[in-house]
This record gives C-alpha cells, sequence and structure tokens, in this order.
C-alpha cells in the first residue's frame, strides 16, 4: 500500500532539514493520508483533479464498460449483459442511473480501478464474484480478446488473486469450440475471410497476410512467455486453421 503525502512529506522535509525533516514531514504526510483516505497515487490524483473514484457499489460497471470497449467497440450484446447484470443484482432506479454512469465511465478510461480493488482485497467473495462477472462480459460476443483477457488478470492481481485463481473463475464462461470450417473443408470464402484477402488480390498479398497472421498467432511465441496451457493451445489451433486457410487459397490459385 502507498501513502503518498507521506512519500511527499517526507522528501520535502528532507530537502529543507536532511534526515529530522524527513521524519517530521513523513510523520505529518502520514497523518494527512490518514484523514483523506489517500492509499495511493491514483486517489491522490483524483482527489486533486476533483475525479472522483468509483464507490465499491459502482466499481463493477466502470470494469464491465472497460471491458466493452477494449477491443474497440462497443456491440449491442455487451449493454445487454450490463443490463443483465443490474437485474441480478436486483438494482432500483436510482442504483441503475449510477451503474449506466459508471458503466459510461469504464467505456472513458477515465479513473484508474487499481486503487477500489486493492482495497478489496481481504473480501474473497466479493473479489470472486467481480472477476466471475468480468468474464461473462469478456465471453458475451462469442470469444474472450488478448485485450479482455489481460485487463481480468490485472485485476485479479490488484485484487491478490493469483493468474491461475483468476483462469479458474472464467473456465465456466470460455466460448465453446467449434470445428474450424477452413479444416472442415469449408468454401474457398471461408477461407479468404479468414486471411482478411479478397477473391482477386495478388498472390503476394495473400502470402504477405498468411504470413503475418501467422506471426502473431504462433505458440512459440507464447510457449515461453508463461502464457497458460490453453492460450497456447488456442494459438495452435489458430495457426492449424492459417495453414489450412493458406493451403486451400493457393491450391485453388495455383500459387507456390
Amino acid at each position: 500500500m502507498y501513502w503518498p503525502l507521506t512519500v511527499l512529506g517526507a522528501v520535502a522535509g528532507f530537502a529543507v532539514a536532511s534526515i529530522p525533516g524527513a521524519l517530521l514531514g513523513g510523520l505529518l504526510g502520514q497523518l494527512a493520508d490518514r484523514r483523506l483516505g489517500l492509499d495511493s497515487w491514483d486517489a491522490l490524483v483524483a482527489l486533486v483533479t476533483g475525479r472522483r473514484l468509483p464507490a465499491r457499489d459502482e466499481l463493477l460497471f466502470v470494469l464491465l464498460g472497460r471491458l466493452a470497449k477494449s477491443e474497440g467497440r462497443v456491440l449491442e450484446v455487451h449493454i445487454r449483459q450490463a443490463r443483465s447484470e443490474m437485474q441480478r443484482l436486483n438494482l432500483d432506479e436510482a442504483e441503475r442511473r449510477r451503474a449506466i454512469d459508471a458503466f459510461n465511465r469504464g467505456k472513458q478510461d477515465e479513473v484508474s480501478p487499481r486503487t477500489p480493488l486493492r482495497r478489496l482485497r481481504g473480501d474473497v467473495a466479493q473479489a470472486q464474484a467481480l472477476l466471475r462477472s468480468c468474464w461473462r462480459m469478456a465471453a458475451v460476443d462469442g470469444q474472450i480478446g488478448m485485450r479482455e483477457r489481460a485487463l481480468i488478470l490485472q485485476w485479479g492481481a490488484w485484487l491478490g488473486r493469483e493468474a491461475a485463481e483468476v483462469e479458474a473463475l472464467g473456465a465456466e464462461f470460455q466460448p465453446k469450440k467449434v470445428p474450424s470450417p477452413v479444416a472442415a473443408g469449408t468454401p474457398y470464402k471461408a477461407a479468404l475471410r479468414l486471411l482478411g484477402v479478397a477473391a482477386d488480390s495478388e498472390p503476394a498479398t495473400i502470402k504477405q497476410a498468411y504470413r503475418r497472421l501467422l506471426s502473431q498467432s504462433h505458440p512459440d511465441k507464447l510457449a515461453g512467455s508463461g502464457a497458460s496451457p490453453a492460450r497456447v493451445r488456442e494459438a495452435t489451433e489458430r495457426t492449424r486453421e492459417l495453414h489450412a486457410a493458406y493451403d486451400l487459397i493457393r491450391a485453388r490459385r495455383g500459387f507456390r
């Protein structure tokens, strides 16, 4: 836990009166930190700028808003999921308005949730409930993106939960794997969509798209990075799909 005014007081005191000044400045800063409830630099910035840190009952919807926006665009399914969470929590009209406001603030990435999440470290049940709701939101569009997964793991760390526990909480919300349409012999157009190229694209353009996607998805890049076995398996499956799509297009177009 950080005490920002304690640190600033100690530094200022040392500059004025060396070690005795640092001790006095640190003591006065700590009293101010406790009085103002400042336990992080985020809290100090929020106080100075007038930005309000999310209250505990709004925190969930700040996180859901952040997840909904993390992949670039908020979809209707994200909004419906946020409403579903409001119903699940049985919020009244005033609480729903605050939740909607918090969801919108989360989309705008206005305030870091680090401090309010750290304050929940001692409440295991609340932390797990928050993370489950986050996994539900991440999976609602049928896929959990790397950015969404990274955010949830980061929030779990701030809540004091191990990465393995956070992943386990999300296991039940993982989208069901379906057989690869390309691997199953789906027509040519599906392979073109997978590589993101047009039917009349030049062979050089198709090769470039294939190599770029292969570089992004190759499991060897994840194997030594501490990625979970599930992520490595996903990358391996994605690589197989890219190989199959490229082989299909190359056979149809007749280039090497």
